[in-house]
């Protein structure tokens, strides 16, 4: 299957450090990169075929909570999985509660990432 993933993070080198784990990934055709919610949101609105959305919770001008409930709160957007990758477990029922998919604790495993994306694609 082809994933085009969607990296929502305001930080260069973790957006850079997931690219890289991504491209080694055989299932993922296309990674596009956005640094807030904001810009995620408009990038989805243009781009249909986004498979897969790895998110980070602290941005500015929209975080990834507030992305969430924009985000789900248009039951066209349902059925594209969103794992959200944080280094603070303390919001983790927070994501769940506002429509994440799954949750990983930064720093990101390889073998982690890759067994969270099989089971969500």
């Amino acid at each position: 299957m082809a994933l085009k993933v969607l990296i929502v993070d305001d930080d260069f080198i973790n957006r850079k450090l997931l690219q890289t784990l991504l491209k080694k990934n055989a299932e993922v055709t296309e990674i596009v990169e956005v640094e807030n919610g904001s810009d995620a949101l408009d990038k989805l609105k243009k781009d249909s075929d986004i498979n897969l959305i790895l998110l980070d919770i602290m941005m500015p001008i929209v975080d990834g909570i507030e992305f969430l409930k924009i985000f789900r709160s248009d039951m066209a957007n349902s059925h594209i999985p969103v794992i959200v990758l944080s280094t603070d477990d303390s919001r983790k029922t927070e994501v769940f509660d506002n429509g994440a998919n799954d949750f990983m604790r930064k720093p990101i495993k390889e073998s982690d990432l890759f067994a969270k994306m099989a089971q969500w694609s």
